[in-house]
């Protein structure tokens, strides 16, 4: 009794997220468009057809532990690789074992974690062991493996997307660790449901973020010969910052970000910068909101100042290298120019008006006289016939036709008055009185009768 009462402690001093690992399909969480019925990871674990492949996704959505629960349900050797702390003899080592099993009849799952880590080489002395069948490689990554995994072997494996894990899904995983002995189930513990939500927001869909802060939020609480009890002020110092407790439904996020949007467009700094404060304070992604931004330096400002879309890239960048909370200032920078930039939405009202067109309308043809003819055949069939090579030119303007003629004289780009869109109003008017001029004298030199 002694040694299990000591074993059992053991294991409850590992932390939360680790005692609270899924063993089974069953406790899994998340990734339904994978592990769902009839979905076809689910079918091959299913079925036993597990062959090498890449788990790309965000940390925390469970990479390690699905790879160790297609292990257990297909009864093959497990071994955990690291791409940190393994090189090439490390690799040679585990895949002689590899080897070694496969002779015995055994099937070896090697999980190697941050394979985008690994350099070529080291990528390279997989491949043999995977064409033979000595191991079932499972890679899990961050980075994008078209980018991150030579691509000899990444044909031999396939790739599934893992998706962040929603704020329902680790609020599932909250309330089972409240209850599973594994976790707090042994205890009392009073939280209450709109903490729950607190903490699965600030996770931003990470698991072990969303079970490491709860734990901490139980270790800190109000110990009474009742229970433990999880106040709002105790998970706010948990955070490290004030927890603005987004409602369940996302509601308050949505309605943030368009009040931060909205301001700017209003021109309003002050406005803009106290909703900016808000999100951040309230757990909110930098990077989310830099994308925002350079969506709204093309949607909102666009020509009127083109400057704003290298200051939101250029932030965005700066939020990505330092993250928060030093990057407060980088996101206030960029908010406060785009607040008081020029106006124009002049470039999103073009693209909706030329996507109505693409598709409400038949699928036009190229022009020839703008086609590529890289091929005899395509010369043949006309393809570049009447090109006009504007670079020829003084003017570095033809009147050469390059929208289909359904649409000829069609106008997608309307420019505004509003800041240096002014001049690119003035620049695309003498343009379209060259044109109308050299077309206009085309026309009438086609229609003159010849002597």
């Amino acid at each position: 009794m002694e040694q299990q009462t000591l074993f059992e402690k053991q294991g409850m001093d590992r932390p939360l997220a680790s005692r609270m690992r899924p063993h089974t399909l069953e406790e899994f969480v998340g990734q339904e468009h994978l592990l769902g019925p009839g979905k076809i990871l689910r079918q091959l674990i299913d079925q036993d057809r597990i062959s090498s492949m890449i788990f790309w996704g965000p940390p925390g959505v469970g990479k390690t532990t699905l790879a160790r629960i297609i292990a257990g349900r297909t009864h093959a050797n497990f071994i955990d690789f690291s791409a940190v702390t393994s090189g090439i003899k490390e690799i040679r080592e585990v895949m002689q074992r590899a080897e070694e099993n496969r002779r015995f009849g055994e099937r070896t799952i090697l999980f190697v974690d941050e394979i985008h880590r690994f350099n070529k080489a080291q990528q390279d002395a997989f491949l043999p062991f995977v064409e033979r069948g000595s191991i079932v490689l499972i890679g899990a990554t961050t980075e994008n493996p078209s980018f991150e995994v030579n691509s000899a072997l990444l044909s031999r494996c396939k790739v599934f997307v893992l998706q962040a894990l929603t704020t329902q899904n680790l609020e599932v995983l909250l309330r089972h660790a409240l209850e599973d002995t594994r976790g707090f189930g042994g205890e009392s513990i009073s939280i209450s449901e709109e903490l729950l939500s607190a903490i699965a927001h600030f996770a931003n869909g990470d698991a072990r973020t969303a079970l490491n802060t709860l734990e901490m939020a139980v270790l800190n609480g109000e110990r009474t010969s009742e229970g433990v009890t999880v106040e709002a002020d105790i998970l706010r110092q948990c955070l490290s910052r004030k927890s603005l407790l987004y409602d369940k439904n996302g509601e308050e996020h949505y309605n943030l970000i368009s009040a931060l949007h909205k301001s700017m467009r209003n021109s309003d700094p002050d406005a803009a910068i106290y909703w900016l404060a808000r999100m951040l304070e309230g757990g909110e992604d930098p990077l989310y909101i830099a994308r925002r931004l350079i969506r709204f330096a093309s949607e909102d400002v666009g020509m009127a100042d083109s400057r704003a879309i290298e200051v939101a890239t250029a932030v965005y960048q700066a939020c990505h290298f330092i993250g928060m909370p030093e990057c407060s200032v980088h996101l206030t920078h960029a908010v406060t120019y785009l607040s008081l930039a020029p106006k124009s939405n002049s470039l999103y009202m073009a693209y909706e008006s030329a996507k109505r067109d693409a598709l409400e309308r038949l699928d036009e043809p190229v022009p020839l006289q703008i086609r590529n003819a890289p091929t005899r055949l395509m010369k043949d069939l006309h393809y570049g016939q009447g090109y006009q090579y504007a670079h020829d030119t003084e003017e570095k303007l033809t009147s050469m036709q390059c929208l289909p003629d359904s649409l000829e004289g069609r106008t997608y780009y309307i420019p505004t008055t509003q800041g240096s869109e002014a001049r690119v109003q003035e620049r695309l008017r003498q343009i379209k009185q060259w044109r109308e001029q050299n077309v206009g004298r085309k026309k009438r030199a086609a229609m003159e009768p010849s002597e």
